[in-house]
């Protein structure tokens, strides 16, 4: 046997390992590449954005997973890297669908403009990671360590943050419709002007975040720490309160509280009343 032949298998297992046979496509190829994920229109317009991201041009899709690579607008789609060190590696742009991440090391990372959907980040560490504009349908993130990241304009509808470590992050302008932050730090987080439609806070910390001007509605807080939240302005039709302590929140008014849902347990502030249409019939909530 040559010596090309004993090294295909291990070259091909490097490939199945870190997409190195996913690299971008052109020509007649690339007319026969398909994101599997929503959004395909959004996250095309992103690329027009990403490409003037420092670093970009520097892109070294070939190059193997470790601290610090580039795979800036390169395709790598359903990569194993469970448990990698990729401290400040750059992902901006790059197409990273059903990948797993999970225990990895991604502390400062960067991913803006990237697609990651039903991508697993179960427990790694992404402090200060940056998904601004990435686009995140279904993701995981089940106990990930988030602090200070940033998903402003991100869309991670449908994914899953719970009991993950968000404190401090900037979720402004996000879209997270339907996701799961039951058990989460959200504690001085940035939700302000995000769409949370029936977004489950069930047991989180929400200590001082600002929820202004927000999408709340069907969202579950009936168990959540409120202390501190800003509410100014958010659309809570229908949002369940449940036996939430919401005597420490900032800028509720009566008319948000009249379309909401609550039971004869919830704390109101003072000056509010609670409403007689408490509590909800099943059939609004």
């Amino acid at each position: 046997m040559s010596g090309m032949d004993r090294d295909e298998p291990k070259e091909r297992e490097d490939a199945m390992r870190w997409g190195q046979d996913a690299k971008p496509r052109t020509g007649a190829a690339a007319g026969r590449t398909r994101m599997s994920s929503p959004g395909f229109a959004r996250f095309a317009a992103v690329l027009a954005l990403v490409a003037a991201v420092p670093g970009v041009a520097e892109a070294g899709c070939q190059d193997s997973p470790d601290r610090g690579v580039n795979w800036s607008g390169c395709s790598k789609p359903r990569v194993m890297l469970s448990g990698d060190d990729l401290t400040g590696a750059a992902f901006n742009g790059t197409a990273l669908a059903a990948s797993d991440f999970a225990n990895a090391v991604l502390a400062g990372a960067s991913f803006v403009g990237a697609e990651v959907s039903r991508t697993r980040f179960d427990r790694a560490n992404l402090a200060q990671a940056n998904f601004e504009k990435a686009m995140g349908w279904r993701t995981s993130f089940v106990g990930a360590n988030l602090q200070g990241a940033s998903f402003v304009l991100a869309d991670m509808s449908r994914s899953s943050f719970a009991k993950a470590l968000l404190m401090g992050a900037n979720l402004s302008k996000s879209e997270l419709n339907r996701s799961d932050f039951n058990g989460a730090d959200l504690s001085g987080v940035d939700l302000s002007k995000a769409e949370l439609a029936r977004v489950s806070f069930r047991n989180a910390k929400l200590k001082g975040a600002n929820i202004s001007y927000s999408n709340l509605s069907r969202a579950d807080l009936g168990t959540a720490d409120l202390s501190g939240v800003n509410l100014t302005r958010s659309y809570l039709y229908l949002t369940r309160f449940g036996a939430a302590d919401l005597s420490g929140v900032v800028g509720l008014t009566q008319f948000q509280l009249d379309m909401a849902c609550g039971t004869a347990q919830t704390k109101l502030p003072a000056g509010l009343s609670r409403p007689a249409g408490w509590p909800c019939s099943d059939a609004e909530e």
